[in-house]
């Protein structure tokens, strides 16, 4: 395989005696993060349980906010 022209000029600074640039890369940079975890039938069925429902927010009755206002 060929290498880029990226990867030339880092081994040539390296050569050169100057900092590369490769080695200030993170340790996460050469993780595999295509890992994946499917959901088991326990995650999904808790996940629709409590679809549709909102506790965040306060209504009255009818389901319509409403707005007093002192003017």
């Amino acid at each position: 395989m060929a290498k880029s022209k990226a990867k030339k000029l880092r081994d040539k600074l390296g050569k050169q005696g100057k900092r590369n640039p490769e080695t200030g890369r993170s340790p996460y940079a050469f993780t595999d993060m295509r890992t994946r975890k499917t959901k088991t039938k326990k995650d999904k069925l808790y996940a629709n349980k409590f679809k549709g429902r909102s506790s965040h927010t306060n209504y009255d009755g009818d389901g319509c906010p409403f707005l007093v206002c002192f003017c």
